[in-house]
């Protein structure tokens, strides 16, 4: 069977570009599709799909930056599924994993793709620093505790309501809700 893995970064991002490549260009027959960085250790779909993948089965990704985090990752991600005999493929990195060469040019597309990412996080904080310097980067706008935030500090402490519900109710992070408790 042909699986495809499909991961954007946020859950703003949309994943339809790559269903469809995978689909009109790999003939992809069945789905996983995450939204969460690829930093984030937890990828429910990603373990989901590592669960399904049968001997015979072929993973097809676009590019190999959507399914590892890092070169380390990704060679340990390729070398379990070849133990299980599962095919890899990468339609922007066109490589056959089977052969020296191909876990080779592996190794070189993953740290090519992660010197990538370093040099972006770098661009990215030197940016902030030159408008850090130039007044016009404030930061995260922290979130206000909201005036009724009372009642449900209440529910917490009568253990009524837990922080995620609480979280979820404003939309906010459990952290900024132990923030707000704090206050």
């Amino acid at each position: 069977m042909k699986v495809g893995y499909v991961r954007v970064s946020t859950i703003e991002q949309n994943e339809e570009r790559q269903i469809v490549e995978l689909r009109e260009k790999a003939g992809v027959e069945k789905f996983f599709v995450d939204k969460v960085s690829a930093k984030s250790a937890q990828r429910p779909q990603f373990d989901e799909m590592m669960n399904f993948l049968r001997n015979g089965d072929e993973l097809i990704v676009s590019e190999f930056s959507r399914l590892a985090r890092s070169t380390t990752d990704l060679l340990h991600i390729v070398e379990t599924l070849t133990a299980r005999n599962v095919k890899v493929q990468s339609l922007k990195e066109q490589v056959d994993f089977s052969t020296p060469q191909g876990r080779f040019m592996l190794t070189i597309f993953g740290a090519i793709a992660e010197f990538e990412r370093e040099l972006i996080l770098q661009r990215q904080r030197e940016g902030i620093q030159i408008a850090k310097a130039a007044g016009k980067y404030k930061g995260r706008t922290t979130k206000k505790r909201p005036k009724d935030f009372d009642l449900f500090k209440q529910y917490y402490y009568e253990r009524t309501m837990g922080v995620t519900k609480i979280a979820k109710h404003y939309h906010v992070s459990r952290p900024t809700v132990y923030k707000w408790l704090k206050e």
